[in-house]
């Protein structure tokens, strides 16, 4: 009973943050490992379980979904579905020690990156670095998506720093297009976790089912609530957690 209550609790709680500000995967991830799952499946239930919340979210941003910049809406997702792809199948590939000790570093990278992304957009604007050409564009559209498809953790600051970099403007547009990019992203990448037999069907039915709610209601938050709190606490959540599995 207390399993099932962290889990659903901890699905509902990333539903809203993969919404508001992105970094779900932070509490996602290690509750699946707590609840007896190897980090290689934890990684994958984890994408399972964000996977509705997504789409629920996107769902809730569907007016403001549409195309900026270099490249047109189709080409940003036919990119992400490749390089989601691609991803999945290298950690299909990587043997369960390897991924383990990967685990803190790039809990650490996503955290970095979410704490100081923002930071780090500002300043490259600041500079005139923003808004790239086509091919710069979808080079770094690809490798995002990789990145996503690999080990979920993260991927939604590095979407919105994405946007921003490939001429992007309206965050709400950004919001909405983050969503389903991860949900379009976390399909493809399920299908092949499941072929696999990677996914912990019950642990991440249940906190799928939390983090379809979280991400509905995650999307209407996001337009009217201040996400300073929520990040800094997502930001403790990630270095804590790259901690304990370093010193697992």
């Amino acid at each position: 009973m207390v399993e099932i209550l962290v889990l659903a609790v901890t699905g509902f709680v990333a539903g809203v943050l993969n919404s508001v500000a992105g970094g779900g995967t932070f509490l996602t991830f290690p509750a699946l490992v707590w609840a007896g799952l190897p980090p290689v499946a934890a990684n994958a239930t984890a994408t399972f379980a964000a996977l509705p919340g997504y789409l629920g979210g996107a769902w809730g941003f569907r007016h403001d979904i549409r195309s900026e910049g270099a490249l047109k809406l189709w080409q940003i997702i036919a990119l992400s579905l490749v390089g989601s792809v691609t991803g999945a199948l290298l950690l299909l590939v990587t043997p369960s020690d390897v991924f383990d000790g990967l685990v803190p570093v790039l809990l650490l990278v996503a955290t970095g990156l979410f704490a100081f992304g923002p930071r780090l957009l500002a300043t490259l604007r600041s500079r005139g670095m923003g808004a790239t050409g086509p091919g710069l564009s979808a080079a770094l559209v690809f490798v995002v998506a990789v990145y996503g498809g690999y080990f979920n953790g993260g991927l939604g600051i590095l979407l919105l720093a994405l946007f921003g970099l490939i001429g992007f403007t309206n965050l709400n547009t950004m919001n909405g297009l983050k969503v389903l990019l991860s949900g379009l992203m976390a399909v493809l990448s399920c299908a092949a976790f499941a072929i696999a037999g990677l996914i912990g069907w019950y642990e991440g039915l249940i906190m799928a089912a939390a983090c379809t709610l979280g991400g509905w209601i995650g999307a209407g938050l996001a337009r009217r609530m201040p996400v300073a709190v929520l990040r800094a606490l997502i930001v403790v959540i990630g270095l804590g957690m790259a901690v304990v599995f370093f010193l697992r």
